[in-house]
């Protein structure tokens, strides 16, 4: 059976199209109100009794790739209530067909509120006008605050957390409904007062997940004493092998001992690591600078005081963060140095006609990174290869200590072997950290006062420390289903959202789009 398409199916629900006229690329509806009546906004009576008539222009869906215009004939009725206050009403539509004073109607002004959130203010404008639904880049900002709506869900699992609104300048916090994935609220800082006052304002709350910075764990002691609170466990983890990195910094002149690279010639040097050991003198006089202050009593604010230099290099240096020789980086030649050392041993001694080779075969770096490495070869043909014995930095060794035995080269499995047998304190510290990894993956909380024990005894001693003063969130953190992981997502979608809006967004702003694409 056939269907006649009519010509009111074109116009939202309720109106009946009078007239259609098409323009070049617009479309003109005359529509009008299907009802008799009306109700009025102040005392809802009905009312038939016509006043008079107005016309609005309001925009609409487009059709076949023309901007759609409804010109609405609005009626205006007498209100026959005689207590009511208002006289002549303006009959209304519903707020999701066409609200007063609007000039879109209300499933246009949806599409408008979700470009809006996707996309923001320019980028969605410029989208628009290809839809044929042209629209400002301020109204769709206007648009996106004014239909933001605050999740009214009560509070029981959140997790909190800090972002930056400009890195190491200004900083947020970030609040996430857990148990509904999605964020619950932004705050202007991460201040304790702040974070305090908006959980003191939630009791409802029994579940914190939180990373390791006081500043959380004070607020939330202070405002939901009842709460639990959960260290996040990645963080757990990733303080762990930073502490283990910390350890292996701590101890470097002795593993440059063990290694036998103690001394080193500067005339066997290439260029770049001349660069790289004139750095490190300078770096061990202001070294034993702060060290010789240390000795005799100084704290480290008096330290900074008489020597200049911040607090963060005077920390790094009582650590013992900053004895590495070398700064070594990852290589772009990493995997090509099988090939290169075979075609070393072949004879190919030409730096220019090993790098054309190797950019044939697909290599990407530049020519000057495989001179460099003939250059350290013929100087390891020419003299003692124990002269130029090179220690690898401590984070390239972490990493080599805490790789499987089979994972290694030969060099490097000697390299760990002489490691482990002249520096076994580092031997325990890794595996305190092994098994520290280990408990958390395997929620073995009953082993956690075991191995604080000996992680006091240890080179690990201060990650120890801070496990047992936040020992109720780390034991929570084993045995507990929630973490910040959820937190730490939104948190992307954060600044996702802020880099769209290329970093310029107030917070408001920033919430309403946060909020609304969840």
């Amino acid at each position: 059976m056939e269907r006649r398409f009519g010509s009111t199916r074109l116009a939202p629900a309720g109106f009946v199209v009078d007239q259609a006229e098409i323009d070049t690329d617009c479309m003109f509806l005359d529509v009008r109100a299907a009802a008799v009546s009306a109700t009025c906004p102040c005392c809802g009576t009905y009312s038939r009794r016509t006043q008079s008539r107005c016309i609005r222009q309001v925009a609409d869906l487009p059709i076949a790739g023309r901007r759609v215009v409804l010109r609405v004939t609005v009626r205006r009725f007498w209100c026959e209530a005689v207590l009511c206050r208002r006289r002549i009403f303006a009959e209304r539509f519903g707020t999701d067909i066409l609200a007063p004073l609007s000039r879109r109607t209300g499933r246009l002004e949806t599409i408008v509120h979700h470009l809006g959130l996707a996309l923001g203010g320019r980028p969605a404008a410029a989208f628009a006008d290809r839809l044929m639904m042209p629209v400002s880049n301020d109204t769709l900002l206007r648009v996106v605050r004014r239909r933001t709506e605050q999740p009214r869900d009560k509070l029981s699992i959140i997790g909190i957390d800090d972002f930056a609104f400009r890195r190491g300048q200004r900083y947020g916090t970030i609040v996430c409904d857990l148990e509904r994935r999605r964020p619950a609220t932004l705050l202007p800082d991460r201040e304790q007062a702040t974070s305090q006052a908006w959980l003191a304002g939630h009791p409802s709350i029994t579940t914190v997940a939180r990373d390791r910075g006081g500043g959380y764990g004070e607020a939330i002691a202070k405002a939901l004493p009842h709460a639990d609170q959960v260290a996040d466990r990645w963080h757990l983890m990733e303080n762990a092998s930073r502490a283990f990195l910390d350890a292996v910094s701590k101890t470097m002149r002795q593993i440059r001992k063990a290694v036998g690279s103690a001394v080193i010639d500067p005339g066997l040097l290439t260029y770049a690591e001349r660069l790289q050991y004139d750095g490190y003198l300078r770096r061990q006089e202001t070294n034993e600078a702060i060290l010789e202050l240390s000795k005799q009593g100084f704290p480290i604010k008096q330290i900074v005081k008489r020597t200049g230099y911040s607090r963060k290099l005077v920390r790094s240096v009582l650590r013992g963060q900053r004895s590495d020789v070398f700064r070594v980086r990852q290589s772009s030649l990493e995997e090509w140095l099988p090939w290169l050392d075979s075609r070393w041993g072949q004879g190919a001694r030409n730096a220019s006609a090993l790098w054309r080779e190797m950019r044939e075969k697909g290599f990407h770096g530049q020519s000057g990174v495989v001179s460099e490495w003939a250059r350290r070869r013929r100087l390891a043909e020419k003299a003692d290869q124990s002269a130029l014995a090179r220690t690898p930095s401590a984070r390239s060794i972490a990493r080599l200590m805490t790789l499987a035995r089979d994972d290694l080269s030969k060099s490097d499995a000697v390299l760990v072997a002489a490691i482990e047998n002249n520096v076994p304190e580092l031997t325990i510290a890794r595996t305190l950290i092994d098994d520290f990894h280990r408990m958390i993956r395997s929620k073995a909380v009953a082993k956690l006062d075991g191995w604080l024990e000996g992680g006091k005894a240890s080179l690990v001693s201060s990650f120890a420390n801070g496990v047992e003063k936040d020992i109720a969130a780390v034991r929570n953190a084993i045995t507990s289903p929630w973490s910040n992981g959820q937190t730490e997502g939104q948190i992307t979608k954060l600044k996702l959202i802020k880099r769209q809006m290329y970093g310029r967004a107030k917070i408001d702003l920033l919430q309403a789009r946060l909020v609304g694409a969840s």
